[in-house]
């Protein structure tokens, strides 16, 4: 048996163990989601603004653009507009997620959450 056969055989074994594995995890995903599905169709139904007072929810944050983006790399201009901010002191409702917040924290010097 030549080396060639030993590495061949070798990632043969490899290759099966990985496909049992997704396998197993595709199994497990499926069956979690069916049963989380119920759950955040309840939680969607929740969201909305408060009764009267029009403040939000726990869902939503509140994005205020508070300082231009002259002169500041272009990839600061790309994360303003892509929340959809395009004038000063212009306020937006975005959902309450840790990427939003990230979001926010990437350009703190332009963007802050209003309460």
């Amino acid at each position: 048996m030549g080396i060639l056969d030993k590495i061949t055989e070798g990632v043969t074994d490899v290759a099966s163990k990985i496909a049992e594995a997704v396998g197993d995890v595709v199994e497990a995903v499926t069956t979690s989601g069916t049963e989380d599905a119920a759950g955040q169709a309840e939680s969607r139904s929740d969201t909305g603004k408060a009764a009267g007072n029009g403040a939000a929810t726990n869902g939503t944050i509140r994005v205020q653009y508070y300082r231009s983006v002259i002169s500041t790399p272009k990839t600061h201009k790309q994360i303003v507009r892509s929340i959809g901010l395009t004038k000063l002191n212009q306020i937006v409702e975005r959902p309450d997620t840790d990427s939003m917040r990230g979001i926010v924290k990437k350009v703190p010097h332009l963007l802050r959450i209003v309460e």
